[in-house]
């Protein structure tokens, strides 16, 4: 599924003469197919099989390529996301080229390539050094400078530089084309080294940022953010191509291999990549992986407690609770509470999930956590309280209801701010000997979580959850990491999660108080009818 951005044109465009227009467009298409001659006539594959012939642009390239010196209101950002081995850095290193000595350069003008590490800098000037030391015409004019990672071109004053996010920032750059590289793997919303050269272009008449990178993982990281913006068509000189599996689509089907991955069956060997498929339908734990780097989709390849396929399993729409167990996660009160209940029902477990926010500053949360809660709310799928903290009054008077006209058993809850809570259950006419009874203090460390963590992983491994696709619920799984201490041990980490988890540290807790009320039911209860027949 590509999804390319086109720009609707702004207001003052449309008042041109369609001469003018056209004349615009061709010279664009121009600029772009001359780039194209030039890149297949001075540039060489740098490495593998065919090292040393001429580069021969793919159609999906060329493409690419007009698309992005062939716009009309003039390119000033260009966004190329796909599934990685794609060629995405050889391409790079050909523009790069084209703009230091070929049909792009300019007298006297800084280029540079942006990475987040030193090696992944690295590969795109190692890259654009081999393509000119395998063309007489370009190492004669272009000076290589292997310690300090730069290219000259003494005839233009031109110079090329590759920078890395973990080397200290120049702030006295003035760039006239930047590519930055793999800028996927920037976590949250920025990035100091990405900064400092957007914001160092303001001397240049018309500068040009390529961005060529796989999906970051997360919604609120920097690439998202960017791909998101322009997929809105707000700004006419920022173009967006997007290569990426449907998240609806079998991950593992060819048809999905191929939306992410224009190269596919071409360059990229479909061996190694169907390979890649099976290991990852075979062993859950990679699927992640798989998902961000192959198919090019925002899913954390680092850790995930559950992978969306597994997710999606547990979809069923739950039916009605009859016994009830449940879990509280009160968190602080200005985050997600979440209370999520559960009902074991002819061998799986129906969820019912209820979270709560404060209602004032409802949508800068949503703007800041980057998901729907205004929206949520709307549909009835999230609870407000008023003010700008979770009133726990609110919260207890909703539980004392489900106590009061529902057979709930046990209620798990994480001791934080469990006293903050029990005032409001004794006014909300529970007594306080029920609370002692209902109410089950759960630690939240490896002791306790562990084993929760455990019963949580066998339930949706086995397809026994019924969730129904709560959104909110499903944001809280979509988040969730785990972290695992030296015995093997697995606990929700909300530290190292990539949004709110409350969701799921409270099904964990009424998932494992269930079980466990089940397995002393089963083990230690027996009918009195059989002990009066064994004594017959």
């Amino acid at each position: 599924m590509k999804r390319s951005k086109a720009s609707p044109p702004p207001k003052r465009a449309r008042s041109q003469s369609g001469s003018r227009k056209r004349q615009t467009v061709a010279k664009g298409k121009a600029r772009a197919e001359k780039i194209i001659e030039w890149i297949e006539n001075r540039c060489r594959i740098p490495e593998g099989k065919d090292v040393g012939k001429p580069v021969k642009l793919r159609p999906w390239q060329r493409k690419e390529i007009h698309r992005i010196y062939g716009n009309v209101y003039g390119t000033r950002r260009a966004i190329l996301s796909f599934g990685r081995k794609n060629g995405k850095t050889t391409l790079a290193a050909c523009l790069l080229l084209a703009h230091l000595c070929g049909p792009e350069a300019l007298p006297n003008s800084q280029l540079y390539s942006a990475a987040q590490s030193r090696d992944q800098a690295s590969l795109l000037f190692n890259l654009a050094t081999k393509m000119v030391r395998l063309n007489e015409d370009l190492l004669s004019v272009i000076v290589i400078r292997e310690t300090v990672k730069q290219l000259l071109w003494p005839e233009g004053g031109s110079r090329y530089m590759a920078l890395s996010a973990d080397a200290s920032t120049n702030l006295g750059l003035s760039p006239v084309f930047i590519v930055h590289d793999e800028l996927g793997q920037a976590r949250g919303p920025r990035q100091s080294l990405y900064e400092a050269l957007e914001t160092a272009t303001g001397a240049q008449e018309e500068p040009l940022s390529i961005i060529i990178s796989t999906q970051s993982p997360n919604d609120g990281d920097l690439l998202s953010i960017l791909i998101d913006d322009a997929l809105t068509d707000s700004d006419p000189r920022t173009v967006v191509s997007l290569y990426t599996a449907d998240p609806k689509a079998d991950p593992f089907s060819e048809k999905a291999i191929k939306a992410a991955n224009p190269a596919y069956g071409d360059f990229l060997n479909p061996e190694e990549v169907r390979a890649m498929a099976e290991d990852a339908r075979r062993m859950p734990a990679r699927e992640a992986e798989y998902r961000n780097y192959i198919l090019n989709q925002r899913v954390d390849a680092t850790a995930p407690f559950v992978t969306p396929l597994i997710w999606d399993r547990n979809n069923a729409e739950s039916g009605e609770l009859a016994a009830i167990w449940g879990g509280l996660d009160l968190s602080t009160t200005t985050d997600l509470t979440a209370f999520v209940l559960v009902s074991p029902n002819r061998g799986k477990f129906d969820v019912e999930p209820t979270f709560w926010l404060p209602d004032d500053g409802l949508a800068e949360r949503s703007r800041h956590d980057r998901v729907p809660y205004d929206l949520w709310k709307q549909q009835g799928f999230l609870k407000t309280t008023p003010g700008n903290s979770v009133e726990y009054e609110f919260v207890a008077k909703y539980i004392a209801d489900q106590i009061a006209t529902r057979d709930i058993r046990k209620i798990a809850f994480d001791r934080w701010n469990m006293k903050h809570l029990r005032p409001w259950l004794l006014q909300a006419a529970i007594p306080e000997s029920l609370i002692d009874s209902i109410f089950v203090d759960f630690g939240q460390g490896f002791g306790s979580m562990g084993p929760a963590v455990r019963t949580l992983e066998a339930l949706l491994g086995n397809g026994k959850l019924k969730h129904g696709g709560h959104p909110v619920l499903s944001m809280c799984a979509a988040n969730a990491v785990v972290k695992i201490d030296e015995a093997g041990s697995k606990k929700l980490d909300k530290k190292k999660s990539r949004g709110r988890i409350d969701g799921m540290v409270a099904l964990a807790m009424a998932c494992a108080v269930a079980e466990t009320t089940l397995h002393e039911e089963q083990v230690y209860r027996v009918p009195v009818e059989r002990i009066l027949e064994s004594l017959e």
